[in-house]
Order: structure tokens, then C-alpha cells, then sequence
């Protein structure tokens, strides 16, 4: 059976792409974030997730902490962290930083560790 998903079912703002979807609702085994960081640091905290989430970097410059380790990515770059790795990131630029992060799984599961 074929889903389709509607803007206005997962989008939080008519403007821009930003919003959230459980795929399983829907029969997917993916849950997406579609992210818009409008101010220079601002992103989510420390957090965790028992299965690999994707950043795709759509506009904009970012600034992920994964594990350890700090990397930047521009528009174009694509970040796949680990399942189970402690991972934040935030608006590294001038612009907006606009990410589409798919978690591999039809549930949000976050584990927040600060």
C-alpha cells in the first residue's frame, strides 16, 4: 500500500522546511527531521539514538560534535553517526543551516545526555 504524507501533516511551518515524521505511521522503518537552525549556535544538545542517524546538510554550515571528535560540514555534505554514539550539532554559519536528518527507525528513540 502506497502512503502519501501531506506537507501539512509534518510540517511546522508553511515557509520553510521544517517539521517531523514518524514513519511508522505510515509503514516506514525511517523517521525524519526536517531542520532549520536560523541563528549562528543554535542546534539540539547532546543526545543518542540506538541506531545510525543520516544529516543531510541542505543549506548552510554546520558543526557536528560526534563521539569525541568535531566536524564540519557545508551544504552538499552528508554526516552518518553511529548507533549509540553521543552526537549534537549547531548552526556554525552566517546563514541559516537547513539539515534533513533521517533516523533508521519509525520511531523517534533519543536519549538526551545533557
Amino acid at each position: 500500500m502506497v502512503h502519501m504524507i501531506n506537507r501539512e501533516d509534518w510540517a511546522d511551518d508553511p515557509e520553510h522546511w521544517r517539521g517531523e515524521l514518524q514513519g511508522a505511521a505510515h509503514g516506514a522503518n525511517i523517521s525524519v527531521i526536517f531542520s532549520r537552525l536560523a541563528d549562528r549556535g543554535g542546534g539540539p544538545r547532546l543526545h543518542q539514538h540506538p541506531y545510525p542517524e543520516t544529516f543531510i546538510v541542505r543549506s548552510g554550515e554546520a558543526l557536528f560534535t560526534v563521539g569525541g571528535e568535531e566536524i564540519r560540514a557545508a551544504a552538499g555534505q552528508i554526516v552518518v553517526v553511529p548507533p549509540n554514539t553521543p552526537h549534537k550539532f549547531t548552526n556554525a554559519g552566517s546563514a541559516a543551516l537547513e539539515t534533513i536528518d533521517i533516523h533508521e527507525s519509525g520511531i523517534f528513540i533519543t536519549e538526551w545526555l545533557e
